[in-house]
């Protein structure tokens, strides 16, 4: 049985050979596979767990290219489907000295975006007791529609609805499109996962009270607001957990933040019953935390992505 459904974008990012150059200065790229939705559902795999990708790619080399990519590492496929009439999304990276990173997308369209609800494989949502999504999937009204039927029938289903808000602005048509967008993601969520950056968007603060004040619902159950080298905090709606991170080198931060969902659903997952738990929720937030450190020593995202003895070596390793 799958675990987790991950829907979303399934890509090619061309990363820098070198770092700290802007993009027009960058003379060569390596071929690295990549996606939000994608990176999720290979982290998960890595980390033991049962995952499906949901989503569409071009009929062409590199979509075929990806989809062995996810068979590879073990994710179900089942849910993927190809489009001979647009090719598969590219993303070009650009890594900045600090390791973050500025994008150009080729998506005009993209076959990811061609995606309608009648392709949705509703029987892969109905038996995986967690959906996962994110805004990037969301930032053209085509697949926005298609990603809440789906966010809608795992909610009417019971289903543990998870979303990264994921900002991608150059996405969109405007910030305010934007904001409403990840609303519409939100507002189908039990566990949410915001960046300092994405909740300042969202609410002009970077704190957890407006993030309480202005974000929360009923229906959540968990928020996450990731803050960087200082790591995370999980907010639930009786008190907040700060969950320290780990230093490691940085080479690239693509990715990082998927591997550390990666990390927090399969920490969650298996025993979704105790996320009042403060115990719990810290020792998944730690091991979330470690997931996505380790991302960011390597170049690239999937390529990236730890396996559990790589993260559980780095969760003894002595403070």
């Amino acid at each position: 049985m799958i675990d987790v459904v991950c829907f979303g974008d399934l890509l090619i990012d061309f990363v820098p050979t070198t770092s700290g150059l802007p993009l027009a200065e960058v003379e060569t790229f390596r071929r690295a596979p990549g996606g939000a939705a994608a990176n999720v559902a290979v982290g998960l795999a890595r980390l033991g767990a049962k995952s499906a990708f949901m989503g569409k790619v071009g009929d062409d080399v590199f979509g075929h290219v990806l989809a062995d990519t996810l068979k590879d590492e073990g994710v179900d496929t089942g849910p993927l489907r190809f489009d001979d009439r647009a090719r598969t999304a590219l993303a070009f990276v650009s890594l900045k000295a600090d390791g973050e990173r500025d994008f150009l997308f080729y998506r005009h369209p993209s076959a990811d975006m061609l995606f309608t609800p009648e392709e949705v494989d509703l029987q892969a949502i109905a038996t995986a007791p967690v959906f996962h999504f994110d805004s990037i999937s969301m930032a053209a009204e085509g697949p926005r529609k298609t990603v809440l039927f789906a966010a809608d029938k795992a909610a009417a289903a019971g289903k543990l609805v998870s979303f990264d808000a994921n900002l991608r602005l150059p996405l969109w048509a405007s910030a305010d499109e934007a904001r409403d967008g990840i609303r519409q993601g939100l507002a189908r969520a039990t566990i949410a996962k915001f960046s300092d950056d994405e909740l300042d968007f969202m609410t002009g603060s970077r704190t957890v009270d407006a993030m309480r004040g202005k974000l929360w619902h009923d229906g959540l159950k968990l928020m996450v607001l990731s803050v960087g080298k200082a790591g995370s905090i999980l907010v639930t709606r009786d008190g907040e957990l700060e969950v320290p991170t780990f230093s490691v080198q940085a080479v690239d931060t693509t990715g990082a933040g998927d591997g550390f969902v990666a990390g927090l659903l399969a920490g969650l997952m298996h025993d979704l019953d105790r996320l009042g738990d403060r115990d719990f929720l810290f020792a998944a937030g730690r091991f979330a935390n470690a997931v996505g450190a380790l991302t960011t020593t390597e170049r690239g995202a999937i390529p990236a992505l730890p396996r559990r003895d790589q993260v559980e070596a780095l969760l003894s390793r002595p403070s």
